[in-house]
């Protein structure tokens, strides 16, 4: 649409029913979908694909270059995909030569002054709290709730159907299904609360609990607790979803409350 107090680059391609407050400037290589609202004085820089349905509120710098010294340039992306709410002053970079973009899905909510730096990979679902802070290359999976100022360092994984407590440093990989707190970060149950909400049945739940106690509780060390896995639980999507985060992880995951 036409803004005529906002600075918009003729060759970006911004969807005609896309709202643009004013004040805001868009440059050349940006992609805007339909429906999606940009509010006063937010910065989209290029390399922006932003999807349909978005609201990204004042303040907001999206697909700025990353804050990393060995970029040199390379043309990248920040992609967000549709439905998803960017608060007040978040600052989303993107990508390097190392993944080409950094990516964030559908459904999300992006509290205010969240910073997701370059080569993220968030999923879908995801909620990152206010002052939440991502470093590079992290990946957090579908429905993670990461609460109020937590800092993630570069290259953890977090697992899907996550709730970190608020103030946080996650300096290890968060495996799925699970709450993580304290300092250090640690196991401290599962998110049978999360996992209810979005239709986990009562078996399911028991099942992942089960699998816990043998990752945290009964003094495996990691080796031991895959074999008992693999060995004593049936196999399912949540059992299968555990194991892979586990053989994959390269960081380590965090530790039990009581293992530390």
């Amino acid at each position: 649409m036409n803004q005529p107090l906002a600075s918009i680059h003729p060759d970006a391609k911004v969807a005609e029913d896309a709202v643009i407050e004013p004040f805001v400037t868009i440059a050349a290589d940006v992609e805007i979908g339909s429906g999606t609202w940009i509010g006063p004085n937010v910065t989209i820089m290029d390399g922006a694909r932003i999807g349909k349905n978005c609201q990204i509120f004042p303040g907001a710098v999206i697909s700025a270059i990353p804050q990393d010294l060995k970029f040199e340039g390379e043309k990248t992306t920040a992609e967000i995909g549709d439905n998803t709410t960017i608060r007040e002053c978040v600052t989303i970079n993107r990508g390097t030569k190392s993944k080409d973009k950094t990516a964030i899905g559908n459904n999300c909510l992006l509290m205010a002054y969240v910073h997701v730096a370059h080569d993220c990979f968030i999923g879908n679902n995801v909620i990152l709290g206010n002052v939440s802070t991502l470093a590079g290359e992290i990946i957090v999976d579908d429905y993670a709730i990461l609460s109020g100022l937590v800092a993630v360092h570069q290259f953890v994984h977090i697992g899907s159907h996550v709730m970190i407590s608020g103030g946080a440093l996650v300096r290890k990989d968060v495996p799925p299904f699970i709450k993580a707190a304290r300092e250090p970060l640690s196991y401290v149950g599962i998110n049978s609360v999360g996992l209810r909400r979005r239709n986990f049945t009562n078996d399911a739940i028991n099942e992942i609990q089960e699998i816990y106690r043998e990752i945290y509780l009964k003094g495996n060390n990691s080796s031991q607790a895959l074999q008992n896995i693999q060995n004593n639980h049936k196999a399912s999507g949540e059992r299968q979803e555990i194991i892979n985060f586990l053989k994959n992880s390269k960081r380590g995951i965090i530790k039990g409350y009581f293992s530390n």
